[in-house]
């Protein structure tokens, strides 16, 4: 890693993570072309990550983990480029996505532009999934440092609150997203909570027909209207699976609003 002081070093690639072992290594392959490679780990990894970065000549910066949007904030203030690119661990750079980062960072008429949406490439099951939603799944991911910063109180799917404006990019991140059905269910049940979380903390409430309702529409939306039934059995049970965590939301949502609206008992003196 190079040893410039911070504001002289171009780009920092950032990967957050927890318990990647089996991941980080070739995440961190895939951006030794970076001036600088920013591992920010969470303070509750028990796994062989950080050894893993190390030896990858990555810098570690731990952080006691508050929610997704708090990690990155934390990495655009422990970065040192003027520039960051965010790749989770189990995503790869490709060499013709890295060329095109260089070469437009490196682009003087590209200067007014403050970051760039970077399309990604999902592996889910082993399947290279292309319809329902999952392609070109466009990410936030290249940003001026100094431009960008994320709402606290979005605590998943997070994305990059720019003051200027943002391009595009046309080569892929590749996701190696979920490898097995059980590997899914334990991320849905994840973002559930913290999804519900977040619309209770904006003002949403459900009521009882959002129950029906909310994953009848995430289904049709993801099926019919973005096509998921063009991937076959993957994509219906993808579809399917995503309609039932919109179910699971919404009823932890309900739970969450009738737990605020209990009436507090008073014990007697």
């Amino acid at each position: 890693m190079s040893g410039a002081p911070r504001g002289m070093i171009l780009l920092s690639a950032v990967v957050i993570a927890r318990d990647e072992e089996r991941f980080i290594g070739d995440c961190l392959d895939s951006l030794r072309w970076a001036d600088e490679t920013l591992v920010v780990l969470d303070a509750r990894s028990a796994d062989r990550t950080a050894e893993i970065a190390r030896g990858h000549g990555a810098a570690l910066a731990v952080v006691a983990f508050e929610n997704f949007s708090q990690m990155r904030n934390q990495a655009l203030a422990e970065a040192r480029g003027r520039w960051v690119l965010f790749v989770d661990a189990d995503e790869r750079v490709p060499v013709e996505l890295a060329a095109e980062v260089q070469e437009v960072l490196a682009d003087e008429s590209r200067h007014s532009l403050v970051g760039y949406w970077v399309p990604r490439r999902n592996f889910i099951w082993g399947r290279w999934i292309r319809h329902g939603g999952w392609f070109p799944d466009y990410q936030l991911r290249l940003l001026r440092r100094d431009c960008a910063r994320y709402d606290v109180r979005r605590a998943v799917h997070e994305v990059a609150q720019l003051t200027g404006p943002a391009g595009y990019l046309r080569n892929m991140l590749t996701h190696i997203n979920f490898e097995t059905v059980e590997e899914f269910r334990r991320r849905q049940e994840a973002y559930a909570t913290f999804e519900a979380r977040t619309l209770f903390a904006s003002g949403v409430r459900a009521r009882p027909h959002h129950l029906i309702l909310q994953p009848l529409r995430e289904f049709r939306r993801r099926y019919v209207q973005f096509g998921g039934w063009r991937d076959g059995s993957h994509g219906f049970r993808l579809c399917f699976y995503l309609a039932c965590y919109t179910f699971v939301t919404y009823l932890r949502l309900w739970r969450m609003q009738r737990a605020a609206s209990a009436p507090t008992t008073r014990s007697e003196a």
